[in-house]
């Protein structure tokens, strides 16, 4: 898909762009240990200079996840990826914890240059900052334990106990367009309401398909959770850029080429596959949209 050219091309394209993230303190001048530098070890970085600040979750399991010094999941696999088409070795990428009430401010904020964190597009967010991607189309689902067959869609919640992370808008959802009759119980994260769910204290949890499916892929809950598997809305996951960014099309055809050569399924299935779970196959993989 890509030509030598179109390789020396992008690296400049992201050099030009994002120089502002290549120093510590914002400071653009090269060091003498950078403009000594030969072509031999820029090669071997990726070919961009300096380094990539890119926003993650630190704490969902399958999809962006810090454990010491490791980072591992969907989002950080997909963000190593285009980090690498726009010239960027992984010893190069910088990450930043990117919580979801951060996101806006962060990009504003020139905090980071990216952001791969489970990020839905929608026009309000589009005021302020911009997207590539979308690079997955998740949903709103449920997980519930491995031998329930009773719950195959939130209007089976009724009189039924489920859980959510305090804040979350997705639970109150169910109670409001599903089952006036659910019970709701609010935990501080998705950990703890699998550890409800497993206890037997709720009969679901709900949040995106892929989150839960992150969640039901942890060795601990393997063979004890599951996700329902008919999502019940339409989440369009991007990569949040500054407003108006130069980076975007050089975005979308690394996500294109990401799902056009096989590595998009490898990369969900070694995330998330040990949950069995299957994303939507009429929305996913996507196609990046265009560029404003």
């Amino acid at each position: 898909m890509r030509t030598g050219r179109l390789v020396v091309a992008l690296a400049a394209a992201a050099t030009l762009t994002l120089a502002g993230c290549s120093s510590d303190g914002g400071d653009d001048t090269d060091t003498d240990a950078d403009a000594g530098a030969t072509s031999e070890e820029t090669e071997e970085t990726g070919g961009a200079e300096g380094t990539i600040k890119i926003g993650i979750k630190f704490d969902q399991p399958g999809l962006g996840y810090q454990d010491g010094s490791e980072y591992t999941g969907f989002d950080v696999d997909v963000a190593k990826f285009v980090a690498g088409e726009l010239g960027y070795g992984e010893d190069q990428i910088e990450w930043v914890q990117a919580p979801s009430a951060q996101r806006e401010t962060l990009l504003q904020n020139g905090q980071v240059d990216m952001i791969f964190a489970t990020y839905s597009i929608n026009d309000k967010r589009k005021e302020v900052v911009s997207f590539g991607g979308p690079y997955f189309v998740a949903g709103q689902d449920l997980l519930v334990a491995a031998d329930d067959d009773t719950i195959n869609g939130p209007e089976d919640l009724e009189g039924k106990n489920l859980c959510s992370v305090t804040g979350s808008t997705s639970a109150q959802r169910i109670k409001d367009e599903y089952a006036a009759g659910t019970n709701l119980l609010e935990q501080p994260g998705y950990a703890e309401c699998v550890t409800a769910l497993t206890a037997g204290t709720v009969d679901a949890v709900t949040t995106d398909d892929i989150i839960l499916a992150g969640l039901a892929a942890v060795p601990a809950n393997e063979g004890k959770v599951k996700v329902v598997g008919k999502p019940f809305s339409e989440e369009n996951y991007g990569v949040g850029i500054p407003k108006d960014s130069e980076q975007c099309e050089a975005i979308n055809e690394a996500i294109t080429k990401m799902i056009e050569d096989g590595t998009w399924e490898e990369l969900l299935d070694k995330n998330v596959g040990a949950s069995g779970y299957v994303a939507n196959e009429e929305l996913n993989p996507p196609t990046p949209a265009a560029c404003a």
